[in-house]
């Protein structure tokens, strides 16, 4: 994770980025938990699909962060990394 965090904090310096990055930042927050989970597992993509009952592809998909997870989805996969999924919604 070492080499991303470096890279993301070298891309961000830009500030249209950096906007855009912190307009989506749901989106990259969930995806950041579920593929640093699978990864402290040691878990491949397609183990993680296999355990969801899904294609490799749709987890691709989903930590590309260009596809939009029902919560059901996120639930499979939640559990099938041994997590908990937990939703809120807060005051702006």
């Amino acid at each position: 994770m070492r080499g991303y965090e470096q890279f993301k904090k070298r891309v961000l310096k830009g500030k249209d980025i950096r906007q855009e990055y912190e307009a989506l930042g749901p989106e990259f927050a969930i995806v950041a938990l579920l593929m640093r989970r699978r990864l402290q597992q040691g878990m491949t993509q397609r183990q993680l699909a296999a355990r969801v009952g899904t294609k490799q592809s749709a987890i691709s998909r989903l930590e590309s962060g260009t596809y939009n997870p029902s919560l059901v989805f996120l639930r499979k996969v939640a559990d099938a990394l041994d997590a908990r999924l937990e939703v809120s919604i807060g005051i702006k």
